[in-house]
């Protein structure tokens, strides 16, 4: 499938680093052309997401029969195909994500203009408070011994009741290809489910705790220093990797406001090691600025919103070949997109 694959890439006249989709992207001349090979497809086929959101891609009217075709098989196929595990009788795999490509000829903004925006963003009039919950989109690949990897994909929202009581709602869902089949690991075996298929519905008790990631995040960059040192339970001050990995425990857990956004950002400033990359969009559609981190457990990609320094998404690759899981140097290890 690796060889039939490439071919695919090889026909598909859109440009990798084409700035409109981070993930397989599309210029309006490509769109034009999709939109002219979908036509009139059977009813049936395609439901609406169960939660939508930004940057997703709701199917339109006329788009219902597919014209086939050489051209159209090699478009198609290279921007939506679900690739198969090798082996008549192996579970079909939803394919991991290419890596956000950074826009050519953008211009990479320090990160020390980009804390003091921040800044001037929290000072704002109706700029956002901190709330505790979550809503974020996130890939992870699964790995084993005995099985090639797989991407698992899901939707997450966590609300938090004046009570202490919170909800948790996850859902399969990708949303490079609304309506198809996505993977669940539940049961420890991967198998598909539908898109927009319910994993976790639960309301949970009242609960409370002063300890980090649950306590509430202060909005001063050493006492956030501090507060992350606390939730990765380490006793000395954390690697810059460590930092990002951190940062995703914090906003797995509260949707920060301005004024811990901005001291967030100022933190990632004074830090060190994050390199400015360029203008990327995410795979929301969202544009952000892009800065990488090279590290033990692979590289990782922090985008952020160029007008507020909000946190948009990070991206973990893999920095070398692992043959003895079936990845490459390049291959996407894990993406969070979060969400207010």
């Amino acid at each position: 499938m690796a060889d039939e694959l490439e071919l695919l890439r090889g026909a598909d006249p859109v440009p990798p680093d084409g700035p409109h989709f981070g993930d397989g992207p599309l210029d309006h001349h490509a769109e034009r052309l999709l939109a002219q090979l979908l036509r009139d497809r059977p009813a049936g086929r395609h439901r609406d997401r169960l939660l939508p959101g930004p940057g997703r891609v709701r199917p339109g009217p006329g788009r219902l029969r597919l014209a086939w075709g050489l051209v159209a098989t090699a478009v198609v196929a290279a921007l939506t195909v679900t690739p198969m595990l090798s082996g008549p009788n192996t579970t079909p795999a939803v394919a991991a994500p290419r890596p956000l490509v950074i826009q050519t000829g953008s211009t990479p903004v320090p990160l020390d203009r980009l804390a003091e925006r921040a800044a001037a963003a929290a000072g704002a009039d109706g700029a956002p408070r901190l709330s505790k919950g979550t809503h974020v989109q996130s890939w992870s690949m699964g790995m084993s011994d005995d099985k090639p990897p797989i991407t698992l994909a899901e939707e997450r929202i966590v609300r938090w009741r004046a009570d202490g009581s919170h909800t948790e709602l996850v859902v399969a869902t990708d949303p490079r290809h609304p309506g198809r089949p996505v993977l669940s690991d539940a049961g420890g075996e991967p198998h598909l489910l539908d898109d927009g298929h319910v994993l976790v519905d639960q309301t949970y008790p009242p609960s409370w705790s002063d300890a980090p990631p649950q306590s509430p995040p202060p909005h001063d960059p050493a006492r956030l220093r501090a507060y992350l040192t606390e939730a990765q339970y380490s006793d000395t001050p954390l690697t810059t990797p460590q930092l990002l990995d951190a940062v995703a425990v914090l906003l797995d857990h509260w949707t920060l406001g301005a004024r811990e956004t901005a001291a967030l950002a100022r933190l990632l400033a004074d830090t060190g090691g994050l390199r400015p990359a360029g203008q990327v969009t995410d795979r929301l559609g969202r544009r952000g600025q892009a800065y990488v981190s090279d590290g033990p457990g692979g590289r990782r990609m922090l985008i952020m919103d160029p007008a507020t320094g909000a946190v948009l998404g990070l991206e973990t690759t893999f920095t070398a070949d692992e043959p003895e899981v079936g990845v490459k140097k390049g291959d996407v290890m894990s993406y969070s997109a979060w969400m207010r």
